[in-house]
């Protein structure tokens, strides 16, 4: 059972998940309703909100809100403020850190990083 969900637009998120190697569960807008049904890392690129229903539907489903350990995001550093705004609101709605941010579909040092943050939270 995977420890990390994650939400794909433009398919940036997925090609990050790939490049790391680790089991992951990817939310589709086509069917959101899935349970972790044990403690998860969520990562979300930057979009508006309105185009993150499925992630909401699917934070809202069961014992999700409850098993979430810290959020990681992405997005593009040339909107400043804005780089990963989805995956801070994420984490400051539900108290919850964020735990590593990477731009775009990250790089090999974010692959690295992102499974060191994984490794310490003990989500596998």
């Amino acid at each position: 059972m995977p420890n990390i969900a994650y939400y794909s637009v433009t398919g940036q998120t997925r090609r990050f998940i790939k490049k790391t190697g680790l089991e992951a569960y990817e939310i589709i807008d086509a069917d959101p309703f899935y349970e972790m049904g044990r403690p998860f890392i969520l990562v979300v690129p930057s979009y508006d909100d309105d185009m993150m229903d499925s992630v909401i539907d699917f934070l809202s489903y069961k014992t999700n809100k409850q098993n979430i350990q810290g959020v990681v995001g992405s997005g593009n550093r040339n909107f400043n403020s804005l780089f990963n705004h989805t995956g801070r609101d994420i984490a400051k709605g539900l108290h919850v850190p964020v735990l590593y941010e990477y731009e775009f579909n990250g790089t090999d040092h974010d692959v690295e990083e992102f499974k060191k943050v994984v490794n310490t939270i003990g989500v596998k």
